[in-house]
This record gives structure tokens, sequence and C-alpha cells, in this order.
């Protein structure tokens, strides 16, 4: 499971984060990480998201060390069944694969936060006309498919934490979006729910 979760994790945030970052910037020469160092709550769900995402490779870095170690984190041993694993692989490869469709179908409109500065495409075709959110509710799948795989404290916490931080920065671009396309947000958000 340790080999698992470790190769999966390096490549979804990869797939997830870092190639998009890197192919939006190479392409348009914007930076797409909006998030910065003040005060307001868009950059402080920024903050917390980098800390709640660190949490797993720490989860996974303990179970790797043993039983001694991983205890701390408080596991549910009433979970710890192979029924939950196989849940939990699951939902990590339909993560992956969900996540990498939406960021491909996002394109150059792809940010991760806000960006105030330059005007993007609405993206509402494929992924985007079934979730206004396809990558949060990818992340979500991400969360909860290594809970399932390491059933824990921290791991729940992770998965709690990332959602409503999650919630938070949804509502925040919406209300953002709305001001910026206007009607055509608005008709959006009637024909295509938040999450599914």
């Amino acid at each position: 499971m340790e080999i698992f979760l470790s190769i999966f994790f390096i490549f979804y945030m990869l797939t997830a984060f870092v190639w998009p970052t890197y192919r939006t910037y190479k392409s348009t020469g914007i930076n797409p990480l909006t998030f910065g160092n003040s005060d307001n709550a868009h950059d402080f769900v920024g903050k917390w998201f980098k800390i709640i995402i660190m949490f797993i490779p720490v989860n996974i870095i303990l179970f790797w060390l043993g039983k001694d170690r991983y205890s701390f984190t408080l596991p549910a041993w009433y979970l710890d069944y192979q029924w939950a694993r196989i849940i939990g692989v699951s939902l990590c490869i339909i993560s992956l694969t969900w996540t990498s469709i939406a960021q491909y179908q996002m394109g150059m409109s792809w940010r991760i936060g806000i960006d105030e500065k330059n005007k993007t495409t609405l993206v509402k075709k494929g992924l985007f006309s079934v979730s206004r959110n396809p990558i949060f509710l990818g992340m979500f799948f991400t969360l909860s498919g290594v809970f399932f795989c390491l059933p824990n404290a921290l791991s729940l916490l992770t998965l709690t934490c990332g959602f409503l931080l999650m919630q938070v920065q949804i509502r925040l671009e919406e209300e953002f979006l709305v001001k910026q396309y206007r009607e055509g947000y608005v008709d959006y958000q009637k024909h295509t729910r938040r999450w599914l």
C-alpha cells in the first residue's frame, strides 16, 4: 500500500499541479499560481491548502516507518480491511483520471486560485458540463481515497479540512466569476451543479 500511495501522490502532484502550471506559463507567460501572502480570505485558504496537502506525504512516511510510528496517526483499525483498501485505490485511480481530463479540458484557463489580472475563457464543456468544479471534485476523491487506504485520524483530518477549504474557495471563486462573466456564469450555475 505504501508503494502505491507514494507513486500515486508523486504522479498526482505532477499531473494535477506541476505540469498544468508549467504548460500554462510556457504557453501564455502568465503565472497560474495566484495565491499571495496577504491576510484576505483567498490567500488564507491558499496557505492552508498547502499545509493540508503536506499531511498526505507525512501520513505515507509514517506508514512506511512501521506500526510504532504509524500509531501516532491514531489508526482506525475497524476500517483496516481489504474492501476499504480496494475502495481507496479505486478512488485514487478515478481521481487521477478525472483530474487529468479536467485539467486538459480547462487548458490555458487553468489557475490555482483567483486571477484578477488576466481574464480567462469560461470553460463549460466536457467534465465542466456536469460539474462546475471537476478539479475540486477530483481533489475530494483523492483525499477520500487516501483516507480509505490509510484510515486514521490524520487522513480524516486531511479529508475534513480539505473539504471545508474547498467549500470556502469555491464560493470565493463563484463570487468572482459572477462579477467577471455576469449572466454567462449565472446561466451556467443554473444548468450545472456545483459538484455533480
